[in-house]
């Protein structure tokens, strides 16, 4: 069982996606609202991996990407993004992003791709 952060603005997805980590055995250990909570949260809870969100208000998962791999290089991030941000996920995979999941979610793709990231496939 891994430890999740998720990042993202919506309180529908961050419920949805608890949800999928939780029936794919995952435990999420937090949750921000935006990349200056992610990078707080961060460092507080030390989590596995963290699903970001690419857009959000304050500080964007971009930004708060390069800033959470500056700080903590070996830190597993998972993007997600809306299907129309092809080249902010490109983007987001150059700075260190271990993979990407486009909303709508696919539950078994959402677990496959955490699982990949982890090494547990």
């Amino acid at each position: 069982m891994a430890k999740v952060l998720i990042v993202d603005d919506s309180a529908i997805m961050r419920r949805n996606l608890a949800a999928i980590m939780g029936r794919g055995g995952h435990e999420v250990i937090g949750e921000a609202l935006n990349g200056m909570q992610a990078l707080a949260e961060y460092g507080n809870l030390h989590p596995d991996i963290v699903t970001m969100d690419i857009t959000m208000p304050l500080s964007d998962g971009i930004e708060a990407l390069g800033k959470l791999l500056g700080r903590y290089p070996d830190a597993r991030v998972v993007m997600i993004s809306a299907i129309n941000q092809k080249d902010r996920v490109f983007e987001a995979i150059k700075l260190g992003a271990k993979n990407y999941i486009i909303k709508p979610f696919e539950e078994d793709k959402v677990i496959n791709i955490i699982n990949q990231v982890l090494g547990l496939k």
